[in-house]
Order: C-alpha cells, then structure tokens, then sequence
C-alpha cells in the first residue's frame, strides 16, 4: 500500500524529532545508508533508505523512535499524528521510517567527519612532537 505521508515532509518532521544515535540503532547497518549518501546519487540513497529501514526498526529503532513521535504529539507537532498512523500502519517500510534512518545517517555522518577532524589534528601534533613524547 502506497505512502500517504510523502517522504519530503517525513524527512522534515524526522529532522524535528528528538533523536540521535543513542538509541541503540546499529551503527554497521545505518553506514550502508551514509555510504550511499556520500556516494551523492538520489537513487541509491532512496534504495539503501528501503533496504535498511525495515531491519534497522526491527533491530530496535521501533521504540524509541514511536517514543519520539509521539513526544512531538504531545508538544503539538502539526505532523505528529499522521507520522504515527504512518508509522503503525506500515512501520519499518513507512516513508516516516526511511525518514527518521535519513536522519540518523545525517547525524552519523557528521559525527565521523568531526572524529576524522579530530584524529587528523592529532595525528598532526604527534608529528611535531618529539619521538621521546610518543
């Protein structure tokens, strides 16, 4: 059964939710998503969001992202409600879901980018350091 939630506004009301990656979604699996996003094309992307979507709210996105919607219900979300009929009709496979995964690699993605930062920087000073100090 088609969505009845286009995926533009649930990747804008999953941008509006309360989640990030503490919630126990498996970071291997969410990095097939980030590996497309960084691969730049609009079709892979949407395929890896359908392929990994379903697993990863099995794998135990489910709770605590139908927690998040409806947090956003109860601060009055203008989407909140059609997001969470979404979510409990169609689940994992619902364009709420590919959303919320979306989300999530966006947030994975510029946690590893900032850590490479990180790493490159020290990497960096270790170079200047002398050998004795390493």
């Amino acid at each position: 059964m088609p969505s009845r939630f286009p995926q533009a506004r649930a990747d804008a009301f999953a941008d509006r939710l309360d989640l990030g990656l503490d919630t126990g979604v498996c970071c291997a699996r969410l990095s097939f998503v980030c590996m497309a996003m960084d691969g730049g094309d609009p079709a892979e992307i949407r395929r890896e969001l359908r392929r990994m979507s379903p697993d990863l709210w099995m794998d135990g996105l489910a709770e605590p992202a139908l927690a998040a919607v409806r947090a956003a219900h109860t601060r009055g979300d203008p989407d909140a409600q059609a997001a969470l009929e979404e979510l409990e009709r169609r689940g994992g496979r619902s364009t709420v879901a590919q959303g919320i995964v979306r989300h999530l690699a966006e947030k994975l993605r510029r946690q590893v980018r900032a850590e490479l930062r990180v790493e490159g920087m020290a990497r960096e000073q270790l170079r200047r350091s002398p050998p004795e100090w390493n």
